[in-house]
């Protein structure tokens, strides 16, 4: 009996599949791969594909698991699933290159706008719109999910990208896969499971936050808010009751019915919760074979830059083990600039922390200060940070020589009353954009007093000479050291140099 996967995840003691694994998937190339599901207890499951066929049997649970491959990347290809009860046939399987694209709103924001208002669309976005025509790029989006413990499925589907589908695509990842597509000419499976305004340990597992005391805080923190809620809710029953008293009472008299009480939120639904986002989002994903990862979030861990430091590299380990690949490629775009603040941020400091995380193998980083938006938290320009994070791919995934990243803060040394910067990737030259004569160039510099003011400077090479009049005995010199540089510095490849500072003092670390 030949069954779609619709009609089977509905039919008792047959083959079930979870929401990753259905029409229009892509599957990851040269890697085994995993297909699992439920079944009846010790049904023998067979998975052929193209060339590739095997089985497994359903525990004592009922669940299974195939492993197949490694796959060489083409298609479109029909996965069959057979067991004892019925046949299960996925069409428009492709085999190519699968990345996960995680974090918060300048991840989940799309490439056209939504309704009612809140993500305005990228830039151009209504050519892109008509140009998406890659059949061969497919998106499945996570929906939103909180849960106290991992998860084993998620809600959403495979969606090819086509002008009447991209409107929905997260934008980062849209671009970035159409980048990959470009340059290997091989299909891209994107999963986007990512949502607005969420912190780090929110996607983070909480095996990870319980092994370090550095997150004891956070793990308090979440205590502090779930142990009121049961009398806070047996207080609005109370109201309630009371409440439907009076409702009738003011009925009976023709009085104006008051307004009935606000049901208290639960806490335990709040996406920051810690580990929420990784039970309810990403553990469901993690037996799926994936090329690598892509990261956009900071923004709400903007107020603790310091312990962030920890956490972020926590969570980039995390998701390794998760996946089983201590060498999982994960890329991540630093903090664009932003002027708008509507409570205290450090965005340099914060920054400062991501690109810390680049002491771990098999990272990159996109700078993004030069493309943000001072009064839009959502930058319009998605097209570069894609572009950005697919150079970091090629190199940091395939193995490709190219040029991913701007200059990198080398060394620094003192002559003459000026501080000479050196920078690293400078790949044959520095210019510089948006830099007026005399001051304004992102650059500040200070003496043993430690007051910072507005530098000059000037390029010489691959060097930054950098001084002030009013600093004679110069020590220290910080590079868009702001929530919103408006002075940028460059390679001759075009991409810019990241925030940094040459010295360590902890107001480094207070909001501006």
């Amino acid at each position: 009996m030949l069954m779609t996967a619709a009609a089977a995840s509905n039919a008792p003691c047959e083959i079930r599949l979870p929401a990753l694994i259905s029409h229009g998937m892509v599957l990851q190339q040269g890697k085994k791969v995993n297909l699992w599901g439920t079944a009846e207890p010790g049904e023998r499951i067979t998975a052929a594909l193209d060339t590739h066929r095997a089985s497994a049997l359903a525990d004592q649970s009922g669940r299974w698991k195939v492993e197949l491959g490694p796959l060489n990347p083409g298609g479109p290809f029909t996965l069959t699933l057979a067991g004892g009860t019925n046949t299960i046939a996925l069409r428009d399987v492709l085999v190519g290159d699968v990345w996960v694209c995680s974090g918060q709103s300048n991840m989940a924001m799309t490439v056209g706008p939504t309704r009612p208002p809140y993500f305005t669309g990228v830039m151009n976005y209504q050519e892109e719109l008509r140009n998406a025509n890659y059949p061969r790029l497919r998106l499945f989006t996570v929906e939103k999910a909180v849960a106290s413990k991992p998860q084993r499925d998620v809600n959403g589907f495979w969606v090819a990208a086509r002008p009447e589908t991209v409107h929905d695509f997260s934008a980062v990842a849209y671009f970035f896969g159409r980048e990959l597509l470009r340059v290997f000419d091989t299909p891209i499976g994107l999963i986007n499971a990512s949502l607005g305004s969420t912190t780090a340990e929110a996607w983070t597992s909480r095996s990870a936050l319980e092994a370090d005391p550095a997150f004891r805080s956070i793990l308090d923190r979440e205590q502090a808010i779930l142990r009121p809620y049961p009398r806070v809710f047996r207080e609005f029953e109370k109201q309630l009751t009371e409440w439907m008293h009076s409702s009738e009472s003011a009925e009976a008299d023709g009085r104006p019915i008051p307004a009935v009480p606000t049901i208290p939120v639960d806490p335990r639904q709040n996406p920051n919760r810690p580990a929420g986002l990784f039970n309810g989002m990403i553990a469901p994903l993690a037996s799926f074979a994936i090329r690598g990862v892509i990261w956009y979030q900071g923004e709400s861990n903007s107020d603790r830059p310091a312990q962030y430091r920890k956490l972020f590299p926590t969570l980039i380990r995390d998701w390794r083990r998760a996946w089983r690949a201590d060498d999982l490629p994960f890329l991540f775009v630093q903090l664009a600039s932003w002027g708008i603040q509507y409570f205290q941020l450090n965005f340099p400091g914060l920054r400062e922390a991501q690109a810390m995380a680049l002491s771990l193998p098999n990272t990159a980083m996109a700078v993004t200060t030069d493309i943000g938006d001072g009064t839009d938290g959502h930058p319009k320009n998605k097209q570069d940070v894609g572009y950005r994070l697919a150079l970091a791919a090629q190199a940091i995934a395939y193995g490709r020589d190219v040029i991913y990243s701007g200059p990198v803060y080398d060394s620094m040394t003192v002559e003459r009353g000026a501080i000479r910067v050196r920078f690293k990737n400078v790949y044959g030259g520095l210019t510089a954009r948006n830099w007026p004569p005399g001051f304004r160039s992102g650059f500040e510099i200070a003496g043993a007093d430690r007051r910072f003011v507005e530098a000059l400077v000037r390029i010489d090479g691959e060097t930054v000479l950098v001084w002030s009049d009013l600093v004679t005995q110069p020590v220290a010199v910080r590079f868009n050291w702001k929530d919103n540089p408006w002075y940028h510095l460059y390679n001759r490849a075009g991409l810019p140099a990241a925030p940094f500072r040459t010295d360590d003092w902890a107001d480094a670390l207070a909001p501006k």
